[in-house]
């Protein structure tokens, strides 16, 4: 199971690069996640690496801009880019996305806004009919520390039937840490009717920094499939 996942992954990841980075690119966004390994290993392997620069979403897309021989920059310094690759949670037939299970959601949505094309690539599971059906985590939604209580109060009103806030599991005691010094709230809404407006109920509530609804950002998608295929939804 694993290997025809791993494989999935790297198909789409390499035939996303393949088709979409721009020969010219300047800046290129570099995500977060398991399927993004195989994205920057194919970025790794241009013969003109050293005429772009990568813009990482996080710790770990940073090493893996690092590892793979590619120039490192920030944000602050390349407020846009051509183009920006990331994987997803789960991608409905619009291209509306859930991201976020990683953590690093408010840092991808940012590299994702600054970036001329938005690029997802996943593997099979995260083909999705209607947001919230297969990932059945919930929402993930970064918060100010202080404002968890509040704000769980708030979502609840807002018909979320199961909230919680993210555990940093074995290695720590107490809730995860975002790279921004915030906690995440996970809350499950079920099917998602209308995944933009439930984005900006969240948005609007005081204590929310960003949520994991990404909404109309992405240009493509990239799925492998079990059976060695890849499949590509466009808008």
């Amino acid at each position: 199971m694993a290997s025809t996942v791993e494989t999935a992954k790297k198909l789409a990841a390499y035939k996303a690069v393949d088709e979409n980075f721009p020969t010219n690119a300047k800046v290129v966004g570099i995500g977060s996640g398991s399927t993004v390994i195989y994205v920057a290993e194919r970025i790794g392997q241009l013969t003109n690496k050293d005429q772009f620069v990568c813009i990482p979403t996080g710790f770990q897309s940073k090493q893996l801009i690092i590892d793979n021989g590619l120039k490192l920059g920030s944000i602050e310094q390349y407020p846009q880019l051509d183009i920006a690759f990331d994987g997803a949670d789960e991608v409905d037939p619009q291209l509306d996305l859930i991201k976020g299970g990683g953590a690093c959601l408010f840092q991808e949505k940012l590299v994702a806004a600054a970036a001329d094309k938005f690029v997802v690539v996943a593997d099979y599971r995260k083909e999705s009919k209607i947001l919230g059906r297969e990932w059945t985590q919930g929402v993930p939604i970064e918060i100010v520390p202080n404002s968890y209580a509040k704000v769980t109060n708030d979502l609840k009103k807002l018909g979320a039937k199961k909230i919680d806030l993210r555990q940093g599991g074995k290695a720590k005691a107490g809730p995860v840490i975002t790279d921004n010094n915030n906690f995440l709230i996970d809350a499950d809404f079920g099917d998602i009717q209308d995944a933009k407006k439930l984005h900006e109920q969240i948005k609007l509530l005081v204590g929310v920094v960003e949520t994991g609804l990404f909404i109309n950002m992405a240009d493509k998608a990239y799925f492998g499939e079990e059976s060695g295929e890849v499949t590509v939804w466009t808008k």
